[in-house]
């Protein structure tokens, strides 16, 4: 064989080739959030799925090391907003280490409760309010596993995340 397709047979699964070929996955950007005690926790993810409709369940992977995966887990909730091509501020303060974790709230990012009293970030997109279904692992990501208690939809375009960018839908249709 020749040509591209011999050079995909043959190249490695290194962590170098498995970012590179990563960054050409365009995804959503949400944030995931849960409060234990009086702390709030929040994480910008871009590994985020909907899994099944009966029950509703929806999946986030998150570092296993990060604070928020043993929040959530006392906390037995979860929240996932996910964000507005106007949001892309918020997604990169979750996205600093150590810029998710405050005592009491985030003074910067407005939030609010459902249902089961998880932070949801306010304007959001779209958002589901979760009780903690399960974990599984995942290597170094822990995936929770949240069973929807509510979710609704809000108006704008999200904010999308590609190359290592975040980015926009660009307004002009394909097909007009």
């Amino acid at each position: 064989m020749s040509g591209p397709a011999a050079a995909v047979t043959t190249a490695k699964a290194t962590e170098e080739a498995f970012r590179a070929a990563s960054r050409g996955w365009t995804t959503g950007v949400a944030v995931v959030t849960t409060r234990a005690d009086e702390e709030v926790f929040a994480k910008t993810v871009s590994s985020f799925s909907t899994l099944s409709l009966d029950p509703l369940l929806v999946t986030v992977a998150v570092s296993r090391h990060s604070p928020l995966v043993a929040a959530a887990r006392a906390a037995g909730r979860f929240g996932l907003s996910v964000l507005t091509d106007g949001q892309s501020a918020v997604a990169r303060r979750f996205a600093t280490p150590g810029a998710g974790r405050a005592l009491g709230g985030f003074t910067v990012v407005p939030m609010r409760t459902a249902v089961t009293g998880a932070p949801l970030v306010d304007d959001a997109l779209a958002w589901f309010d979760c009780r903690l279904h399960g974990t599984l692992p995942g290597g170094d990501h822990t995936i929770l596993v949240g069973r929807v208690a509510a979710a609704d939809r809000g108006d704008g375009d999200p904010l999308l995340y590609h190359d290592g960018r975040y980015r926009v839908i660009d307004p002009k249709p394909l097909n007009p």
